[in-house]
């Protein structure tokens, strides 16, 4: 870069030694002589001031030490799209074809050329390529007007991620030259976005997945330009300070998927604006900072209008404490899938396994928890758990067996907003299952099983009593030394007389019998 440049070259993405900055400031800078250009880096470190120098103010930085003065020579303002699509893809040519004559007829005529050969293989190379990953090749602009469109028409995914591209501008310049274009990654590129919605000639007419991480665009900047995303499906927008400030109107309802993840500035009241957006499936929510949050138009057991279709949310990292968050997930009509570590609520002293015990049994619908399937077993074996642990609870309060007496108070619904379905499908809680139990006395851990082995019409039923604690292997190495068979042929199965007609298999040996809500009075199959 030469020491003619002009202030056109203000805003500008260039990258030197590495690093990425915006240019802030070309101009001579005294008392030393020459041209010198003022840049904010993106990693405010880098720098040395604040776009000061002797007291004088040529730019300004958002950090102290964000700004530096650098030669023009020492700057790279990138290459356009096909000249890195071409330093990525392009195969070169072998020793043996340099220089080589190709004899190529023109009409009539044999016309020697060098290289025509090559020059067409490229070509065709460059036609077939339908992905492409531009990540970290200083891609600064579009080039020439139609050279992509020409030089590569069956793009369909590019990756133009921590790139120097400077504005939307820019961006639609290249996909405009791209009409298959399905997924684009334009993240850590600090773009400037319209003021104003652009033309419909910036269209994305196939655009079904769009990245926009780290690029600083705002909520209002995201509406504004979404009306050239017509079939977009998954939008992801993580780390850019959003704030939701206004409901989409007519724009992101082919949504899918929306990632909203390290924006701190969302709270619950900015998540009632997308609330309808009508196909939203999966919703991440991961390291926001939110605590709780309340559907207001739906009471305790029933189901909230808002957010109709959410299948999948994510709400990693962030600040939730209280068991009123998980009840109010049991109103979206259609979740199915939640995943929830590093909270308070999941870090705390109760152990990751009750913890998990009784999210599973607060929403009744989930089907995957932390992306680990619920099994039926483990969703019968939780909500056992879940009632008798609250059943004395659920007595003070004003439950009862006699459902004509059964009346517990609104306090202790709200708390438990499922307990009341779990009674019907289980029954009510007896007062043996609610005795306090008396942890270091060991008769008070015993079980009294009835052992029954339905492929051995020659064995009769049998009692024993085990400790509830008492893992899966355990039981089976005990069965093995009684029956003098190997362990590795014993299945373990049992049978409960408040379920009649259902058989519930013991098929994680690492697990105890508590795990599996095995009861006194229950049977346990063996079969080899």
């Amino acid at each position: 870069m030469n020491d003619t440049l002009t202030l056109d070259v203000i805003g500008r993405r260039v990258e030197v030694n590495g690093e990425h900055a915006t240019v802030r400031f070309s101009g001579v800078v005294p008392p030393v002589a020459g041209l010198w250009l003022g840049v904010e880096w993106d990693n405010p470190t880098r720098g040395k001031h604040d776009g000061s120098h002797e007291g004088i103010v040529y730019f300004k930085c958002r950090h102290p030490t964000g700004g530096s003065f650098v030669r023009p020579n020492k700057v790279n303002f990138g290459v356009d799209f096909l000249t890195a699509v071409n330093n990525r893809y392009v195969l070169e040519d072998g020793p043996e074809e340099d220089g080589k004559e190709q004899p190529v007829t023109i009409g009539n005529k044999p016309v020697e050329t060098i290289g025509f050969e090559s020059v067409i293989k490229q070509q065709s190379q460059l036609s077939k390529l339908q992905e492409v990953s531009l990540r970290n090749c200083v891609v600064s602009c579009a080039g020439d007007k139609g050279a992509i469109a020409k030089a590569c028409p069956n793009i369909r995914r590019v990756d133009l991620s921590r790139n120097l591209l400077s504005s939307w501008d820019e961006v639609l310049s290249i996909a405009d030259q791209l009409k298959h274009l399905e997924v684009l990654n334009l993240s850590e590129n600090k773009l400037h976005f319209p003021s104003v919605s652009p033309s419909l000639a910036g269209t994305f007419p196939a655009l079904k997945v769009l990245v926009l991480n780290r690029t600083g665009i705002t909520w209002a900047e995201v509406l504004r330009c979404a009306p050239g995303w017509p079939v977009l499906e998954e939008l992801y927008l993580k780390s850019n300070d959003i704030s939701i400030s206004e409901r989409p109107a007519d724009v992101l309802q082919t949504v899918k998927l929306l990632d909203l993840s390290s924006n701190p500035l969302i709270d619950e009241n900015q998540l009632f604006l997308i609330a309808y957006l009508p196909r939203l499936e999966q919703l991440i929510l991961s390291d926001v900072g939110i605590s709780s949050i309340h559907f207001p138009d739906a009471g305790t057991g029933c189901k909230t209008s808002m957010f109709p279709s959410l299948q999948y949310l994510v709400v990693n990292d962030n600040q939730i404490s209280q068991w009123s968050f998980i009840n109010e997930l049991d109103k979206l009509q259609s979740l199915r899938a939640l995943s929830c570590v590093r909270n308070p609520l999941t870090e705390g002293g109760s152990g990751p396994q009750t913890t998990r015990q009784f999210i599973i049994a607060k929403i009744g619908q989930l089907k995957t928890l932390n992306k680990c399937e619920i099994l039926p077993e483990e969703r019968r074996g939780a909500e056992l758990d879940y009632r008798k642990a609250f059943g004395n609870e659920w007595k003070k309060a004003g439950g009862h067996q006699d459902p004509d007496k059964n009346r517990p108070n609104e306090e202790f619904l709200a708390a438990h907003p499922r307990y009341q379905s779990l009674c019907l499908k289980y029954g009510a809680p007896e007062d043996g299952e609610l005795k306090t139990r008396q942890p270091f006395l060991l008769k008070n851990q015993l079980l009294t099983l009835k052992i029954k082995y339905p492929n051995q019409v020659d064995q009769k039923v049998t009692e024993k009593q085990l400790p509830d604690s008492m893992t899966i292997q355990k039981v089976k190495g005990l069965l093995s030394r009684l029956l003098k068979v190997p362990v590795s042929e014993l299945v373990l199965s049992y049978e409960s007389p408040k379920m009649p007609g259902r058989e519930i298999e013991l098929e994680n040996d690492q697990q105890s019998l508590q795990f599996y809500s095995v009861e006194n009075g229950d049977y346990l199959l063996v079969r080899w």
